[in-house]
């Protein structure tokens, strides 16, 4: 492995912030200080200006492989993911074919360690096939070697299934990571049901087909105990419910996305570039979730990062693929937007980031001597246009085109080993 030095950083550790040099040897920090002095093996990278923080972790991406290759691939979804700060992602199960055995999961995991530039963990799905209903994986078989159980893509439809995979869930010590949708409240819609919907004949998402999903499970978690974390909540009601049951003592997370933070339905454009499920809602649910957000009931920040070849997301908000990219934007979105404008302290937006999915899902890590060295350097004074046509990532989809940001990652390092670097 090789060895490298950080010299003049800004250093987030885990002791606090500090100016400094950083050294890497053997894929760990072996250490922090001032004046650290390199030898002829080792390169040094002049850090002044810039700042230094643990690797960023995605608790949610599609990586597409095996099988839907077309749309992304699992070595340029984690060079993108590298180019945005992770260090981390764990993948969604919605890939063919879908890994519900220890087979199936084995091809994924053989491309991972090909070809993943970063750490992918990824999931298993909660039913055979994927399908949301039917019968249930082979959890004792499969937890050993992935991160958590979800139907990404899908609700899980049946009570009594949601439960009985709950169960086995627990009894593998693994976690629930539940896609929360009831299909029979969908009616066909692809936009949130409100102001914009109507007036420009779209069909509409209610917000019940979110909430009343999460209330189910929320009360099945509060029967069977055992870890449950909510995928991509949208809705002011998924807020609360989500909040009570922490107040209860529930072991009850969830994630939300940059563009629900930031967008609503009233930014709407007649384009596939703001279409993906769930939708955007209202201006009320946006402020329900900065507030959760705020307030630690929102404990992950996590992109749904769900990249589709362009002519996929060429056909309006009716025809389009749901879906959007984030991997690549989602540090700088969130830094231009609650941390420089004072809404978010810098180390709140690393608890979403970093801190909390590594403790919520168990992955340990931090910047501290003796830790591995996964490290994401950004310069937050650099200010930039999102462009797509610059993104790593095969997908170029997002309703950021245009926008102006500060923070931009340049340099990320996983396992010691550098996995993304600008260059000038």
């Amino acid at each position: 492995m090789s060895k490298l030095l950080l010299k003049d950083a800004t250093i987030h550790s885990a002791e606090g912030v500090l100016q400094g040099d950083l050294l890497i040897e053997n894929g760990l920090i072996s250490a922090i200080g001032e004046g650290l002095v390199a030898d002829e093996a080792t390169r040094t990278i002049d850090c002044r200006g810039k700042d230094l923080v643990y690797g960023l972790v995605d608790v949610h991406v599609h990586l597409r492989e095996p099988g839907l290759s077309h749309k992304e691939t699992i070595k340029t979804g984690t060079l993108a993911a590298a180019h945005g700060g992770y260090t981390t992602v764990c993948s969604m199960p919605n890939v063919n074919p879908a890994p519900d055995t220890p087979e199936h999961l084995q091809q994924q995991l053989d491309i991972i360690e090909r070809d993943a530039v970063i750490e992918v963990l990824p999931y298993a799905s909660i039913t055979l096939g994927q399908r949301g209903k039917g019968e249930l994986v082979d959890f004792e078989a499969l937890a050993p070697k992935v991160i958590g159980f979800s139907d990404d893509g899908r609700g899980v439809q049946s009570e009594e299934l949601m439960a009985e995979a709950m169960r086995k869930a627990k009894s593998v010590e693994s976690r629930i990571v539940a896609h929360c949708e009831v299909d029979d409240l969908l009616h066909g819609g692809y936009i949130h049901d409100g102001e914009y919907c109507r007036e420009h004949n779209h069909r509409g998402i209610c917000s019940a087909s979110e909430w009343e999903q999460v209330e189910r499970d929320i009360r099945l978690t509060e029967q069977i105990g055992g870890q449950y974390h909510v995928c991509h909540i949208s809705t002011r009601e998924s807020v609360e419910l989500v909040r009570k049951a922490k107040a209860q003592g529930l072991k009850v997370s969830c994630e939300t996305g940059p563009h629900y933070l930031i967008l609503c339905d009233k930014d709407l454009q007649e384009e596939g570039r703001f279409k993906m499920n769930p939708p955007l809602r209202s201006a009320d649910d946006r402020e329900a979730l900065i507030e959760g957000i705020l307030d630690g009931t929102i404990e992950v920040l996590a992109t749904d990062h769900a990249p589709h070849a362009d002519k996929e997301k060429a056909k309006g908000l009716a025809g389009s693929a749901f879906g959007i990219v984030g991997i690549e934007t989602a540090f700088p979105l969130m830094y231009t937007h609650f941390v420089k404008t004072g809404r978010m302290s810098f180390d709140h937006l690393m608890k979403i980031m970093s801190e909390n999915p590594r403790r919520l899902f168990s992955m340990g890590g931090k910047l501290a001597v003796g830790q591995r060295a996964d490290l994401a350097l950004f310069d937050l004074q650099s200010e930039y246009e999102i462009r797509p046509e610059e993104f790593l990532s095969m997908g170029h989809s997002t309703p950021f085109e245009g926008w102006k940001v500060s923070g931009e990652c340049v340099l990320t390092i996983c396992r010691g080993e550098i996995a993304y670097e600008k260059r000038n």
